[in-house]
């Protein structure tokens, strides 16, 4: 599967199909941000996503990473 990276430096990723679960989504941000070659950003964004302290705080932080298509 290709990635698109945005020029940026975030990959654009799809949430379709993902659950809505809060660790649900950190892991699967986590795995396209591997997925895309960013291990380390990957490790820093569950790192900072398991101490968000709510749901819409670790949705903020994803948008950091990530790019939602």
């Amino acid at each position: 599967m290709a990635m698109h990276i945005t020029p940026k430096g975030r990959p654009q990723i799809s949430m379709d199909g993902v659950d809505g679960n809060v660790y649900a989504i950190i892991g699967h941000v986590a795995k396209c941000l591997e997925r895309a070659g960013q291990r380390d950003e990957a490790k820093a964004f569950k790192d900072a996503a398991f101490k968000c302290q709510s749901y819409d705080e670790v949705l903020q932080l994803t948008m950091q990473y990530v790019e939602w298509v």
